[in-house]
């Protein structure tokens, strides 16, 4: 069986209330990032290599 639709993650760091909810979709062309609260909003598309920059420098920032 295969599917055209992505298949969304919510971060580990988004909150239980429901609120500052961040999903992701990784795909073989791009990382897909959205808002979980507003799922009919067009995604944000990003490079595999930029999710992964991105992903190093924030887990570098940590507070």
């Amino acid at each position: 069986m295969t599917t055209t639709e992505p298949a969304w993650v919510k971060s580990s760091y988004s909150g239980s209330s429901g609120d500052n909810c961040v999903e992701v979709a990784m795909r073989p062309e791009a990382v897909h990032v959205r808002d979980s609260k507003d799922t009919r909003r067009q995604a944000l598309a990003v490079s595999r290599r930029a999710w992964s920059a991105f992903t190093a420098l924030a887990s570098d920032a940590r507070v």
